[in-house]
């Protein structure tokens, strides 16, 4: 049995449902954090002990770090093309998974949307937001380089690289901001938005994060 800890509109918990969905595993989740509380529990802290969503329970093993968990995933129950066996074509993968986790999903996630979505308006720096913008598009915009000649991130096929890269591109493409134009960029995520798994798991409401510090 899978069990993962962890509230719905987290974005690190949305990149591991959305590849729990897309490996088509079972699983049942519960609300820790922000308002849910539960994060300075024992109990949780015994599972993870920088008191960090998400978790995944794994039987009576706790994992924490949503690329480590992903990573197991992908090894336990990915297929060749989601996560390859040869090592060099898994480095291939590997290599852009960690690009967008460091580069895109952590530059997106506290320096604009928190500044911008998360803080109430009269408390906004928006010449912080936008420079912080420029430095995410900048980034962006190789992604983009890149998906103007294949469907996902490393080909034709969806990896483990697109749920790292994805998995913030519903929150980019909807806040109320002035984006670089990626057109790219723009065709991948209405791909991405087709897919039943996405849709579930990160095309979900987010209006209870608005405007909270």
């Amino acid at each position: 049995m899978l069990t993962v800890y962890g509230r719905a509109t987290s974005s690190n918990v949305q990149a591991l449902l959305w590849g729990l969905e897309e490996l088509g595993l079972s699983y049942e989740r519960l609300d820790y954090g922000e308002v849910h509380g539960g994060l300075d529990s024992p109990e949780f802290l015994a599972m993870n002990p920088h008191g960090l969503i998400p978790v995944l329970k794994v039987g009576e093993t706790a994992l924490f770090e949503t690329a480590a968990i992903l990573r197991y995933l992908a090894s336990e129950h990915g297929s060749d093309t989601f996560w390859p066996a040869d090592p060099l074509e898994r480095a291939k993968v590997d290599m852009w998974a960690d690009w967008a986790k460091h580069s895109v999903a952590n530059v997106f996630t506290g320096p604009v949307f928190w500044r911008h979505t998360r803080t109430a308006p009269e408390r906004r720096d928006i010449a912080l937001v936008l420079q912080n913008l420029e430095t995410l598009e900048n980034e962006l915009a190789k992604a983009d380089a890149q998906l103007a000649e294949r469907d996902y991130l490393c080909g034709n096929d969806l990896t483990l690289a697109d749920i790292h890269l994805g998995h913030v591109l519903y929150r980019y493409f909807d806040i109320d901001i002035a984006r670089r134009s990626l057109p790219a960029l723009h065709a991948y995520y209405t791909r991405l938005a087709e897919r039943p798994a996405y849709q579930k798991t990160v095309m979900v409401s987010y209006d209870s994060l608005r405007n909270t510090f």
